[in-house]
Order: structure tokens, then C-alpha cells, then sequence
């Protein structure tokens, strides 16, 4: 389909007067191009089935026609000043886990829809993408009546991302095999985790949030040093929301029961309410939340049962102005908390569930979130996003130390850290198809992380030395795409940082022999390449660098502190990616990697169960992953991932392991899912669908040095799922870990008792859930 117009420039420039009523998609696209005196062309199928509602008023043309795509499933790029091609609207990809097709709108694009990677800030296609990314979907409202996920989920179920099992709100993420310790400090964290523009915090661990009503999960694989700074080391995690829509009103609800085999029972609810306030022009969305995971840990020295339960409650809000002429303004918060009731962790001495303490271990974390977004678009294809952030994330930890060496009677050690931050980013692009895109940008960060620890009888603890960090970070930089050939492009970019980190113990320490003030300057170059060898096939290829600032810790002794300093890592990539062209077909992406990681940082324990930070050595990292989604025929899906490793530290604490211990914490050297599903029409329209997974983690060591190179891992799990899906209803019964494995997740519970080895995180015993949810 093409469409033509034929006024003059100056109306074109001014805005013109736009009426279009509601009629099929088709129809309207002709009217608006009549109208406005642009060229809109599309050859996508199925235009006159979508109906378009009305646009009327006096606007710019690239504004009308965001109006009349809106809520369609299609989507308009720039092909110049005037001219436009609509295709369909991308959708999320890769589910994290092999599980049945949730159901799709009639209006839903189809499998061959050009998908864009919103995390690299250019909105790259995933097909042209110079570099590896993955995009997890599935959690729009009535679409996974499942479970109730959080990024927890996602990292366990995406072998390309490993997580630590402290508890959630309180573990930490890795990507692709970058992980520097299990343990939480003050060190940046090497995967930066973001929700829509605004990263969720500087140190310490996730927040775990819920994905309700999210729009996609994106991993960019690191380092993404260019466009994110310092702390992606591994790479970014972007949580995209559901948009607001200014049109219509949406609602959903969604809830569920859990039963675990010799546990308690657990239950989830959440909502979400879409309103539009003033049609096309301002509009609210508001999600909540509320769950219970139940426990079935059992502690015989006190005699109680089911001690690990975990309760979280929160919610989000987002409200959106369109004044017109392409601009936007979006407001939003979120809070979340998460309570514990103890810890998650059993003792072998004890049994596969069970363990024994003098006293409960409870923790808690607190997230709260303000985020402002500004953007403009022009129609020559050029895009201003302005964006501002303040993060506060708390934790707070209690363990048991009447075990400790030196302890006499109950005792407990308390840990709280707090990470305030403040961002601001503003940065300009243009992305026209066939032409050079760029992108510059400048980013200011504030980040203040405070450590403060406690130690004594339970109703008289003593405080004990902490350390706070101040970093104060201010960046340029820039990105350019030139499309050397009609199949190859070329990417080069860099960023230019000047930071400094301010460190200050919390009390007097009995050395002053460390440095109270950090400057770095840095320089992190990109360059990367992209080619079609088909029309849905690419390699790509991608070099890039990225660090962590230093900062003040406790150091290994009592009553000290001392410098750490800043760590770097450069990675050499290449791939490629293929995706289907059609509703049957395999999508395959694989990639290999090559990694220097230098002055690695990490937060460690002592013997005594004291934790210290120091820079342990060097790594050399290799690695090789795949995922795989095929459709031999249509409803049939068999999938799967996984993650290959090879890494080496070398440095005196790593040396003083075996060979076969020398690796970086929390990294099998495989990491693997694979699934099955099947999905069909019943004769009431309704779908039914069926599915197994099952996924395998390799062996792993819970940290560097011989007394920290405790095995855990070497597990597979199997889980089902069948799904039924009527009109706006999905009704879900899922089972998680069918063969009731009892296999080790993580050696770490309680640090004060870390000498003893006795330490496991069990998976969950069997469950069933039964999940109801519905979309209008």
C-alpha cells in the first residue's frame, strides 16, 4: 500500500488540521496521508481487520499518526523529513523459562515483527543489534496467571544470567559468568539494574521487584560501559513497563494459590488500572501487589516449623502528559518492601530441610523510587529524552553469632545498607533508516552507601566499625551507526568519565593508613559491526570496555579500614542471530566471548565471619551461549539456552585453591533449559495449552580462595504447566520442581558460621500452584 499526498511544504511544517473517523486502519492511514501531505507506506497484511479510532484536531502530522497507530499493534519509522512506513509493533521475544504461548489479541502482531532493543538507547532492531541481547516477555496482565515473577525468577530460569540465593531483596545478579562475590559491601555492582531510564541502585543487592504488568526485560550484555558507565561491567538489565495509554481504560486482575509438599501455603494477588484522565492528553496507570511465598524450612533447636517465610508488598504509578507537537512527560514512583521471618539457608548435619539456631534471623528490604522523563520527537526522526531519578534502597539483615568463635550466650549480628541515589541523564539522537544514527548524551550521578554493622546480646547490640561511600560521577558520550553497505553497518562510540569517591569510617578505626578520597578518569571507547548475510539472519561482532569506581571498606581485622580500588574489564564478542520468517521456523542466536577482567573487586569473609573487601586478582573469562526457539508446526514450541564457561583467576587468595576451585563465585562452567509446548483451539474459541521445561545448573564455588571454595550447584529441575485461556480469563495450574529435588542452591546462610561447611539453600520442595487472572 502506498499513500501520496500533495500539499505544500509551509502546511506540512505548520501542522495541519487532521479529521479522521473511526474506520479500519487502512482507510484511516489514506485519509491521514490525504490530510497531512506526508507518504505513509506499509505492506503489512491485515491493515483493514485493525480498527483505528478518531483523530481530530490541529497538529503536527508524526503526532497524528502516533494517535492513529496507538493500541493497533503497529508502528510507524521514519524513513525521512515526510515519508513514513508502518509496520507491526515490536513484542517481547524470549520467555525465560520454556512454558506454553500465553494467548495473543486478535489485533497481536505475528512472530515476524521487528523487534527494537529500547536499552540501547538508539532503538536498534534485535535483528541489527551489534552485540548480545536478550528480551523476556510474558508479564503483561492475564498473560502469565502462572506465577507471580520477579527478576529473581528471571535470572534462575536464564542461564545467561546467575543470581546468589541469600534471599530475595537481598542477592545479587551476574551476566554472563562476571561475578565477583557472593556476598554483599560496598562494591558497584557489575550488572547495572534499571526500571525504564532510571537505575534501581549503585551497591549492594537487587531489589527483587515484581514484574507485574511489565512490558519486556531486556539484558544487554556487557561491558556497556559506553552508553551506562561505571557498574556494567556484566552488562545492563532493563525493566520496560507497560505504557500509559492516553485512549482507554484498562483494568486487570490476577491471583493465585501455592501449596508446597510439607510447607506452608502461599498466595499472590496483584492489579493494575489504566485511566485515561484526558483523552490524548493525560493519563494515570497504577499497579499493586501483594504475596506470600510460604516457608517449609524446620529449626529442631527451636523447635518450629516452616520459619522461611517471605512476605513482599508493593506497587507503582505512572502518570503521563502529552501537550502535543511530540512532546511527552512522564512522572512515576514505586515502593516495594520485602519482610523475611528468617533465613533461608539449612545445615547437612541437621537434614536436607532443617537446621539448628539459638535465635531467628529475619531481614528486610525497602526500595523507593522517583523517576521524571521528558521526551521530544521531531519528524525529521530526531528524539530528546531528558531523564531524572532518586533511588533509596535499604537493606537489613539479622543473623545469628551465638556460634561464633568468642561468643558466649545468644548473640546476634546485625547489617544495615543503605544506597541513596541521584541521577540525571539527557541525551539526543536520530535513528533514520538508511542513514547515519547517532546519539550524544551527558549524565550526572550522586550515590551515597552506607554501611553500618552491630554485635552484642540481642536487646544491647554494640555498634562496630562501618564504612560510608560517597561517588560523584559527571559523563559524556556518544554513539554513531553507519550503514557502510545496505547489509553492513559499522558502530563506534565512547565515553568520557571524570569520578570521584569519598570514603569515611563510621567510628575512629585503629589504622588511619587509607586514602579518604578516590579520582578516576576514564575513557571507555565501542566499537562494533553488524551484518545481514539474509534477510533475517546477521553476525555481529562487538569490542568494548567498562570499570567500577573504588571506595573505602572494612578491611580483614577488627576495628580497620582500608581502600580498594578500582577494577576494569574489556570483552571481544561475535554472533549471530537469525529469526523467523514466518509463524513456523527456528530463531537461533549464538555467541562467543572473550573477557579481561583486572583488579577484580570483592567482598569477602574472614574465618571469624568478619566480612572484608580487598582487589583479589585477575581473571580471564571464555565463554559460549545459545538460545533456540522452534515452531515445526504451528502451536508446537521446543526451546531452549545455555550458558558455557571457562574462567581462570589468578592472585594469591585464588592460589591458594586447587586448580580446580580457581574460578569466580556463582559461575558454572554450564548452565542450561530446555522445553516442550503445545497450545490449541477448543471448539468454543477458547485455547488450551500444555508444557514441561526443565533446566540443569552446573557446579559452582561460592567464593575465591580456599575457604571460601565451597561447592554448590550440580541440580536439574523439572517443571508443568497447562493453561486455559476463554475470552478475557486465563486460568492456570502450574508445578514447580516435579521431582522434588533437594539439591544445594547456594552455601551460604549465615557468614558467622561460614567455617563449619555445613551450610546449603535447598530449592523448594514440590509445589502446585493454581493462578486465576482477568484482562479488560
Amino acid at each position: 500500500m502506498a499513500l501520496a499526498t500533495l500539499l505544500p511544504e509551509s502546511a506540512r511544517a505548520q501542522g495541519v488540521q487532521v479529521a479522521i473517523a473511526a474506520e479500519p486502519l487502512d482507510r484511516a492511514l489514506t485519509a491521514l496521508a490525504q490530510q497531512s501531505g506526508f507518504d505513509i507506506i506499509s505492506t503489512e497484511p491485515g491493515l483493514s481487520r485493525v480498527r483505528a479510532r478518531a483523530v481530530r484536531g490541529r497538529m503536527a502530522p508524526r503526532e497524528a499518526l502516533r494517535r492513529l497507530l496507538d493500541g493497533t499493534g503497529y508502528r510507524a519509522i521514519a524513513i525521512d523529513a515526510r515519508s513514513y512506513r508502518v509496520v507491526r509493533a515490536p513484542v517481547a521475544t524470549i520467555a525465560p523459562r520454556p512454558r506454553p504461548p500465553v494467548h495473543k489479541r486478535a489485533d497481536a502482531p505475528g512472530d515476524t515483527a521487528d523487534i527494537v532493543v529500547t536499552a540501547s538507547k538508539q532503538g536498534s532492531t534485535l535483528l541489527r543489534f551489534p552485540g548480545s541481547a536478550l528480551l523476556v516477555g510474558g508479564f503483561a496482565p492475564g498473560s502469565l496467571a502462572a506465577r507471580s515473577v520477579t527478576m529473581d525468577d528471571v535470572a534462575r530460569d536464564t542461564p545467561v544470567l546467575q543470581n546468589t540465593e541469600l534471599g530475595e531483596g537481598r542477592n545479587k545478579i551476574f551476566i554472563r559468568g562476571i561475578a565477583d562475590s557472593s556476598f554483599n559491601g560496598p562494591t558497584q555492582s557489575t550488572a547495572s539494574l534499571y526500571f525504564d531510564e532510571v537505575p534501581l541502585g549503585f551497591a549492594g543487592p537487587e531489589p527483587s521487584l515484581n514484574l507485574y504488568d511489565m512490558k519486556s526485560v531486556e539484558v544487554l550484555e556487557g561491558p556497556q560501559g559506553t552508553l551506562y558507565g561505571s557498574g556494567a561491567i556484566g552488562g545492563i538489565i532493563h525493566l520496560e513497563p507497560n505504557p500509559t495509554d492516553l485512549a482507554k481504560v484498562h483494568a486487570s486482575l490476577s491471583g493465585g494459590v501455592t501449596a508446597t509438599q510439607g510447607g506452608e501455603a502461599g498466595f499472590d494477588a496483584a492489579g493494575m488500572i489504566n485511566l485515561p484522565i484526558l483523552t490524548d492528553r493525560v493519563g494515570l496507570r497504577v499497579v499493586g501487589y501483594r504475596e506470600r511465598d510460604g516457608g517449609y524450612l524446620t529449626d529442631s533447636m527451636r523447635g518450629l516449623g516452616n520459619i522461611n517465610r517471605t512476605d513482599r508488598l508493593g506497587g507503582r504509578a505512572s502518570l503521563l502528559i502529552a501537550p502535543g507537537d511530540g512532546w511527552s512527560i512522564e512522572i512515576g514512583a514505586l515502593g516495594q518492601k520485602i519482610d523475611a521471618t528468617d533465613a533461608q539457608y539449612a545445615e547437612t548435619m541437621s537434614g536436607p530441610l532443617e537446621r539448628r539456631s539459638v535465635l531467628a534471623q529475619p531481614y528486610s528490604s525497602h526500595i523507593k523510587l522517583a523517576r521524571g522523563v521528558v521526551r521530544k520527537h521531531w519528524d525529521s526522526g530526531l528524539d530528546l529524552v531528558s531523564a531524572t531519578g532518586y533511588v533509596d534502597l535499604r537493606t537489613f539483615d539479622t543473623f545469628d553469632a551465638s556460634r561464633a568463635i568468642g561468643a558466649t550466650g545468644p548473640t546476634v549480628y546485625t547489617t544495615e545498607q543503605s544506597d541513596k541515589l541521584f541521577v540525571q541523564e539527557t541525551r539526543l539522537s536520530r535513528a533514520v533508516p538508511d542513514k547515519i544514527g547517532w546519539l550524544v548524551g551527558i549524565a550526572f550521578l550522586e550515590d551515597r552507601d552506607v554501611q553500618a554493622r552491630t554485635f552484642g546480646v540481642p536487646d544491647q547490640p554494640r555498634d562496630i566499625i562501618g564504612v560510608s561511600n560517597r561517588t560523584d560521577s559527571l559523563s559524556v558520550f556518544g554513539e554513531a551507526n553507519w550503514p557502510v553497505t545496505e547489509r553492513l553497518t559499522l558502530t563506534g562510540g565512547a565515553r568520557v568519565t571524570s569520578a570521584r569517591t569519598d570514603g569515611e569510617p563510621s567510628v575512629t578505626p585503629r589504622s588511619n593508613s587509607f586514602v579518604k578520597g578516590r579520582a578516576t578518569r576514564r575513557v571507555d571507547p565501542t566499537l562494533a559491526a553488524s551484518w545481514l548475510v539474509g534477510p533475517r539472519l546477521a553476525l555481529f561482532a562487538r569490542l568494548q570496555s567498562g570499570y567500577r569506581t573504588g571506595g573505602l571498606a572494612v578491611a580483614s581485622g577488627v576495628g580497620r579500614v582500608q581502600d580498594f580500588g578500582s577494577d576494569s574489564i574489556s570483552v571481544i564478542e561475535a554472533g549471530l542471530r537469525k529469526q523467523r520468517t514466518g509463524a513456523i521456523g527456528l530463531e537461533l542466536t549464538v555467541a562467543a566471548s572473550y573477557a579481561r577482567w583486572r583488579d577484580i573487586q570483592a567482598d569477602l569473609y574472614t574465618r571469624r565471619g568478619q566480612p572484608y573487601t580487598a582487589n583479589i586478582g585477575n581473571a580471564d573469562i571464555i565463554g559460549l551461549e545459545a538460545t533456540g526457539d522452534w515452531v515445526p508446526v504451528p502451536g508446537l514450541h521446543a526451546n531452549f539456552a545455555f550458558l558455557y564457561t571457562h574462567n581462570v583467576v589468578d592472585g594469591p587468595l585464588a592460589q591458594s585453591s586447587t586448580k580446580a576451585n580457581r574460578r569466580l563465585p556463582e559461575t558454572p562452567a554450564f548452565a542450561g533449559n530446555a522445553g516442550l509446548s503445545y497450545h490449541w483451539m477448543l471448539r468454543d474459541a477458547s485455547t488450551l495449552s500444555v508444557g514441561t521445561s526443565g533446566r540443569y545448573v552446573g557446579r559452582s564455588v561460592l567464593g575465591t580462595g580456599d575457604f571460601l571454595d565451597v561447592s554448590q550447584g550440580n541440580y536439574a529441575v523439572l517443571d508443568a504447566q497447562v493453561a486455559w485461556h476463554w475470552r478475557k480469563f486465563d486460568v492456570t495450574l502450574a508445578a514447580d520442581n516435579l521431582a522434588n529435588a533437594t539439591a544445594n542452591r547456594f552455601s551460604l546462610g549465615n557468614p558467622l558460621i561460614l567455617a563449619s561447611r555445613q551450610q546449603t539453600t535447598p530449592l523448594r520442595p514440590r509445589n502446585v500452584r493454581l493462578g486465576v487472572s482477568v484482562a479488560w
